[in-house]
């Protein structure tokens, strides 16, 4: 059963509007996302779920579940990234931020990181005007105005390229992203993966505010303000990836172990910020300090900042930083200081 998850892009084709048509079906959003990402396995979901999916996307239960496919992640050596919440290569990634997140940023670090690795990046520009924008045009080789024109491009790189394309929140709504999906699919394009952010924020107030997703990037405001980037939450952020036989058992044991204790030093941080250290139980203390010794690790220098930052842009091998976040798990770094965890590349 480990080797089942959903037909992510049928889906997508299939059913637009999927917010509306789950609710008007008896569906619950969160669990269709859930479904989506793999974060609820296909295999543990409730039958009269997937039959309802099928109905909707006008399909049988065999082209709805995929059996023994293999799904590849995208590797970006962003540690968080990584670790948490993959990008599925040929899938489609959706970062729900408010303004000012980070949520630009990042994609300008992975445009600067993965045309590195001979992708190609086509950028969709918003409908609207967005100075932020301009942030992302540096490392993008084509800068396309419509999804017709973004659709030339792509095919005019050929089958076995590898392309990033990027397009706003406001082409979803239009319904112009799943017109282009559906003209790749035509022409047997799968080499495409597809990063969907929401410049006006509006997205953080929807249950699915991008449709069917194989990637979400969940940014967090908390760790926003305190100015811990990238600021991508560690426990709500997910990927198809880690779920099934996709990815080793090593990597699923770290990061559900990670996101364990992150969520009870969030617990606990919260406890400490109005009694102080001496407000959480002793033997808490430990659980308090490694978690907030992996949340300063998981910082991490960028490229694209450094005239800003000041400090030299990191590159961490996932395998890196799974060796890592094991040793902060086990204590291996209870003697070191804070500080010297902040904004570094590996241990």
């Amino acid at each position: 059963m480990d080797d089942l998850r959903l037909n992510v892009s049928l889906l997508r084709r299939r059913v637009p509007n999927l917010t509306s048509a789950a609710k008007s079906i008896g569906l619950r959003p969160a669990t269709v996302s859930n479904l989506c990402t793999g974060k609820i396995p296909v295999g543990r979901s409730e039958v009269r779920t997937l039959v309802a999916l099928a109905s909707l996307a006008q399909c049988s239960l065999d082209e709805l579940i995929l059996r023994g496919e293999t799904v590849e992640m995208i590797e970006t050596k962003i540690k968080t990234l990584d670790l948490f919440a993959p990008i599925v290569k040929g899938g489609t990634v959706g970062l729900v931020a408010r303004p000012g997140m980070g949520q630009v940023v990042i994609l300008a670090e992975l445009f600067y990181r993965l045309k590195r690795e001979g992708f190609s990046i086509v950028l969709l520009k918003p409908e609207k005007d967005h100075p932020v924008v301009n942030d992302l045009t540096n490392d993008a080789d084509v800068v396309v105005n419509t999804i017709q024109e973004a659709h030339e491009k792509i095919i005019s790189f050929g089958m076995n390229k590898d392309v990033i394309f990027t397009a706003d929140r406001s082409h979803i709504l239009t319904g112009e992203i799943y017109e282009l999906q559906n003209q790749l699919a035509v022409s047997s394009i799968q080499s495409v993966t597809t990063f969907l952010l929401d410049l006006k924020g509006a997205s953080v107030d929807e249950d699915l505010p991008y449709g069917p997703l194989e990637t979400l990037w969940q940014f967090d405001a908390d760790l926003t303000a305190r100015h811990k980037f990238p600021a991508v939450n560690p426990i709500y952020s997910t990927s198809s990836v880690l779920e099934g036989a996709y990815v080793d058992q090593n990597h699923q044991s770290i990061q559900q172990r990670a996101q364990k204790l992150l969520r009870r030093y969030r617990e606990l941080r919260s406890l400490v910020n109005v009694k102080g250290l001496n407000g959480i139980p002793s033997s808490e203390v430990q659980t308090y300090k490694r978690g907030e010794r992996l949340e300063a690790y998981l910082t991490q220098p960028f490229f694209v900042a450094e005239t800003f930052t000041g400090k030299k842009g990191e590159s961490v091998n996932l395998q890196d930083t799974l060796l890592d976040v094991r040793k902060i798990l086990e204590g291996g770094t209870d003697f070191m200081e804070i500080e010297s965890l902040n904004y570094i590349g590996s241990l």
